[in-house]
């Protein structure tokens, strides 16, 4: 039965292009498990998405993360033994990895993925068998690195809140709607930084793929860093900026979607170490900055303004002159990104808290 959700103007307006991948509002489940003159069907239909609105959630507490590749050893002989490939794609960011199974590594060898993927910032792994695993298999590889993170206002697959679907539904055209407005489809961004602790390490397998495009662009945000000036990177020292949730939040409520926690926004520093490798690296957010930076809304919890993204301490001017700056120096960057192409059986680690991401429409569904 096809999932219908009104959707406004207003909603329209209001929602960021992300979000083309995470409403409900164009999804038709029987289309996706039963296929379409022009899709197939559902390659995995139990990955395919839902939005429980009972589904809440009490506020994260904090916890004391730590790292699985601090003790790892640096020689990586459980991941990467004899007859292993690997491919650099970039001095910095990006590597290719054929010749293992990662279901079927063990603890020495998890700690050193997670080495791996500090140092590298995005690792791809070919021919993989996530996708055909139990979905709770996937997820109890993904739990040894850390407490998993559950999306706020992401679908999942029925059961499985851990998992975070990037998905388009079958004749979904809201892609070309926002190209008719838009230049491009590019908007750089950090998942979940407006939380107290954003999640790190990031398993992403692909189920069905687009006939052509649908890549994946990541940058590295240690070498954005190291670009900089010492002076220019000795005045981000010290700076924090405010990351909020709460327009998002809202934008996919008018949309129909889920809210399973109440939002939250979080001040964070500008640049931050990386506790494995020890890398300073810029942290700002660039998604949505034309349309949410410094919109204010009223947050009915405590009747508080919150303005979004901004620099602490620096007037608006102030910030979103230096903010635009960051965010240029990010999105030209293309000699510090890497890209990834997405092929049956591709499993991509990365760590989502330092290493920004977008991803291209495709031309072809």
């Amino acid at each position: 039965m096809a999932v219908t959700v009104p959707r406004t103007k207003e909603a329209i307006s209001r929602g960021s292009f992300k979000e083309i991948f995470t409403g409900p509002y164009a999804y038709d489940r029987k289309a996706e498990e039963e296929g379409t003159e022009d899709q197939p069907r559902a390659s995995y239909p139990n990955y395919l998405p839902t939005w429980d609105h009972s589904e809440v959630y009490p506020p994260l507490e904090p916890f004391i993360h730590h790292d699985r590749g601090l003790h790892a050893d640096r020689s990586f002989p459980d991941l990467l033994p004899a007859g292993v490939e690997v491919e650099e794609l970039t001095p910095s960011i990006g590597s290719v990895v054929r010749g293992v199974q990662l279901s079927r590594l063990n603890g020495r060898g998890k700690d050193q993925l997670a080495l791996l993927t500090a140092q590298r910032k995005v690792v791809t792994f070919r021919d993989q068998d996530f996708a055909d695993l139990p979905i709770e298999e996937a997820v109890r590889f993904g739990a040894y690195f850390g407490r998993l993170h559950i999306m706020n206002i992401s679908p999942c697959p029925k059961g499985h809140p851990e998992v975070h679907l990037v998905h388009r539904g079958a004749g979904d055209t809201s892609v070309q709607k926002v190209l008719a407005g838009r230049t491009n489809s590019i908007v750089w961004h950090s998942d979940v930084t407006n939380e107290e602790q954003p999640p790190g390490t990031t398993v992403m397998y692909i189920l069905d793929t687009p006939k052509v495009g649908g890549d994946t662009l990541f940058v590295d945000m240690v070498e954005a860093y190291n670009r900089l000036s010492p002076g220019f990177q000795q005045r981000l020292h010290g700076l924090t900026a405010l990351h909020s949730g709460i327009e998002q939040a809202e934008s996919q409520k008018a949309l129909g979607g889920v809210c399973r926690r109440t939002p939250v926004a979080n001040e964070h520093p500008i640049v931050r170490t990386h506790p494995t490798t020890g890398e300073k690296a810029l942290y700002v957010n660039p998604q949505c900055r034309t349309s949410l930076r410094y919109q204010s809304v009223q947050n009915s919890a405590d009747n508080k303004l919150i303005d979004t993204r901004h620099i602490v301490g620096y007037k608006k001017e102030e910030s979103e002159a230096l903010l635009k700056f960051l965010y240029d120096h990010i999105a030209f960057g293309a000699d510090f990104q890497t890209r990834v192409k997405w092929e049956k059986g591709t499993v991509v680690l990365f760590d989502v808290s330092a290493i920004p991401l977008t991803a291209p429409c495709p031309g072809k569904a």
